[in-house]
C-alpha cells in the first residue's frame, strides 16, 4: 500500500474509533490482570497463612493453589474474550476501513 492509502486509513473516523475501542478494551483487560495478579501477590506478602490454608478439612489443596489455578483460567478466558472480539468486531471495522481507503485511491 502506498503512503497515501495509509494516510487515508489514519484519517478515517472508523479507524480512529477502532483504535479508541481497542485501546479501551485492552487497557480494561490489562487492568484486570494487574489487579488480580498483584492482589494475589499482596495476599501472599501480607497474609501468607490464608494462602496455606487447606480448602477443606483433610484436603491437600490449599487456598493458594486453587486461587492460582483460577487466575490462570481467568487469564485464559480473558484472552479468549479478546480474540473473539478482535476476530469479530475489530476485524470487521478494519476491513471496512481498508476497503474504503482502496476505493478512494482508485
Amino acid at each position: 500500500m502506498s503512503s497515501s492509502v495509509y494516510a487515508r486509513i489514519r484519517e478515517n473516523p472508523k479507524f480512529q474509533e477502532l483504535v479508541a475501542r481497542r485501546s479501551r478494551y485492552s487497557w480494561a483487560l490489562s487492568a484486570i490482570v494487574v489487579l488480580v495478579f498483584y492482589g494475589f501477590v499482596m495476599v501472599v506478602a501480607f497474609n501468607p497463612k490464608l494462602i496455606g490454608q487447606p480448602v477443606a478439612e483433610g484436603s491437600m489443596w490449599t487456598v493458594g493453589i486453587v486461587f492460582g489455578l483460577l487466575m490462570f483460567i481467568c487469564f485464559w478466558l480473558m484472552t479468549a474474550m479478546y480474540v473473539h472480539r478482535a476476530n469479530g468486531e475489530f476485524d470487521n471495522i478494519s476491513q471496512d476501513v481498508v476497503q474504503a481507503a482502496w476505493k478512494e485511491s482508485q
